[in-house]
């Protein structure tokens, strides 16, 4: 700044949270409030991504971060499923 004058044009971060992340979020508080159960099938990266009107990378990268948050578990040729609570 110079002179105390306020900055012009500056760009401000959005601050919507990623499409990814927000299904993330919404199925890990399903998870958390018991909504859904330990061996519940979650819907496909397609059904997901038809559901929220993503695209279905998006949709497997939410549910990427739900598996590194071992919130679900994939069986291949099976689907994916909600994971059993770690022993803690």
């Amino acid at each position: 700044m110079i002179g105390g004058a306020e900055p012009t044009g500056v760009l401000t971060m959005p601050t919507a949270e990623a499409p990814y992340r927000q299904i993330a979020n919404e199925l890990a508080a399903k998870i958390k409030s018991g909504e859904l159960k330990p061996g519940d099938k979650l819907p496909s990266t397609r059904e997901l991504a038809e559901a929220y009107g993503v695209h279905m990378n998006t949709a497997s990268r939410a549910l990427s971060l739900l598996h590194d948050r071992e919130l679900i578990t994939g069986q291949p040729g099976r689907g994916t499923y909600v994971a059993e609570p770690p022993n803690r």
